[in-house]
């Protein structure tokens, strides 16, 4: 059969990234990508027949199109994706990959195509309800009249964590990802970290997300043991690891 990867649309892929979305159950981290202009679109095709896409986006600069970070095929013709994968590699250029390795077959890319090969991050679903308890603190929407601490790159912060008068911690979640899926971001004062008011805000994150409709999600740096064990502490799970590497 013959294998062709083609340049299209994004609305040539939608029906085809909607079965991929419904056969993945997680949070897909660079699903934004798509919505945003950030990445081109190819189409898979045997003898003619569409059978699956990839995307291609920038490793580092959102104008580039170097780095294939998402592709599905049709389950009956899985077996053509390596084929496939091959013809998109030489039309899109691309010489780097990313992937979440709970995604099987960009995971599979990966290992078939990909060469020097790191985690960058660790990736969190939920797990259990941690039942963490905590006395004298408050957990509430953040107010304009709330004096908080700049220290982290998440600008929001639509939730705040009170001692007394002064708040110890922020956080929210974001909802460009997939749905129904949110990805939790925090950040405790320094003078007032490791007492456990990072674990006790993504608790109280969490349960804001379930209210709101959504599933809590997470990530933080492969290297970032601090934040790891208080995702963990907090009842969420590690699921995958976001890899990247160069294509062979």
């Amino acid at each position: 059969m013959k294998a062709e990867a083609t340049k299209v649309t994004l609305t040539d892929i939608l029906s085809l990234r909607a079965l991929f979305l419904q056969e993945n159950h997680f949070q897909v981290r660079y699903n934004a990508c798509h919505e945003r202009g950030w990445s081109d679109s190819y189409l898979f095709s045997l003898d003619g027949l569409p059978v699956g896409y990839a995307s291609v986006k920038g490793l580092n600069n959102i104008c580039d199109r170097d780095t294939v970070f998402e592709s599905y095929i049709l389950p009956p013709y899985r077996k053509q994706l390596p084929d496939l994968f091959s013809e998109l590699l030489i039309i899109s250029g691309a010489n780097h990959m990313e992937c979440q390795t709970n995604e099987s077959s960009m995971h599979a890319m990966m290992n078939m195509f990909g060469k020097d090969i790191n985690a960058k991050a660790i990736l969190f679903e939920d797990d259990h309800d941690a039942q963490l308890q905590m006395n004298k603190l408050v957990f509430r929407k953040r107010l304009a009249e709330d004096e908080i601490f700049v220290d982290g790159p998440e600008p929001e912060r639509d939730y705040v964590l009170v001692s007394g008068n002064k708040v110890v911690a922020t956080g929210g979640y974001y909802t460009h990802y997939n749905f129904p899926y949110a990805d939790i971001y925090m950040e405790v004062i320094e003078p007032e970290r490791r007492k456990g008011y990072g674990s006790f805000i993504v608790q109280e994150i969490k349960r804001a997300c379930y209210k709101a409709g959504r599933v809590p999600a997470a990530r933080c740096n492969i290297e970032n043991i601090a934040s790891k064990g208080t995702l963990e502490k907090a009842g969420m799970r590690i699921v995958g690891y976001m890899l990247c590497g160069d294509t062979k």
